[in-house]
């Protein structure tokens, strides 16, 4: 099994990475240190170094599992803690190839001088104004569906939806949904500005498309954790990715119960 272990600069993951470093090595003929194309991916910090490790070998997805230690506060996607590394390297060595898939977010990005660029996120993608409001035209596979105004838009896939998304009022879904949701944010809604006002759903077949309505608007546009600034944008279009990303499924934790556990915790009020 090709392995690798991405962590983040904190002190105490460095020292947790080191530990399950040592671990694997004495099983030389079971696992094999691989960077460039690893099999599973081992994630040890919090989210959002899942997340960085996803956007690292987002272009290798099909091909690796992924698994989140986490060694701060309980993540979204951790399935393991740091005082469960023994049980960890235990539980690959009798692994059958296992996997959980999730739905992805697929964008694609066309510029004023026709350059094209695709992208894939795990939680979510968006456009924001760099100063003052956005205004952009919505499309719903090529027909115009709303003009927005406001702070901005996300698209998040099912597992983001209890990110960014939740934040700003949109709602949770489930991944076996192979969906996008399209959430507002701040927008500005009166007498001559009108918008749906609600986080929007669409299905595997549809395309969202954002046009930014000034020709030389400066938007951010963000995937996950990476973000760039430009005033050459026409159009991103949103829509579920043919990839999809997996997990190591031994002991993989419910998706509801991440939910619950992520915000409610165990205790039952009578």
């Amino acid at each position: 099994m090709r392995i690798t272990i991405y962590k983040n600069q904190g002190s105490r993951s460095k020292a947790v990475a080191n530990i399950l470093q040592m671990l694997l090595n004495k099983h030389p003929q079971e696992f094999i240190f691989d960077d460039q194309h690893p099999e599973v991916v081992i994630s040890v910090g919090g989210d959002g170094t899942l997340l960085a490790a996803f956007q690292k070998y987002k272009n290798e997805v099909e091909q690796v599992r992924f698994i989140g230690v986490h060694t701060g506060h309980l993540g979204f996607y951790a399935d393991w803690q740091e005082f469960e590394l023994d049980q960890l390297v235990t539980s690959l060595l009798n692994s059958q190839g296992q996997m959980v898939q999730y739905p992805l977010l697929a964008t694609q990005t066309h510029y004023h001088d026709g350059q094209e660029v695709t992208n894939l996120a795990l939680n979510e993608a968006s456009i924001k104004q760099v100063t003052g409001t956005l205004a952009v035209d919505v499309y719903l596979d090529g027909e115009i569906f709303e003009r927005f105004r406001g702070d901005g838009l996300t698209a998040a896939t099912p597992t983001g939806s209890t990110a960014y998304n939740k934040a700003i009022g949109g709602a949770v879904l489930h991944p076996s949904l192979a969906s996008i949701q399209l959430a507002e944010i701040a927008s500005i809604n009166n007498r001559v500005f009108r918008t749906l006002g609600s986080p929007l759903v669409v299905g595997p077949d549809e395309t969202i498309r954002i046009v930014p309505l000034k020709e030389q608007q400066s938007v951010i546009i963000t995937h996950d954790l990476l973000n760039e600034t430009s005033n050459q944008v026409d159009w991103i279009e949103f829509k579920v990715a043919k990839e999809r990303i997996s997990f190591v499924s031994y002991r993989h934790t419910p998706f509801w119960h991440r939910v619950r556990n992520s915000f409610i915790g165990d205790e039952v009020v009578d």
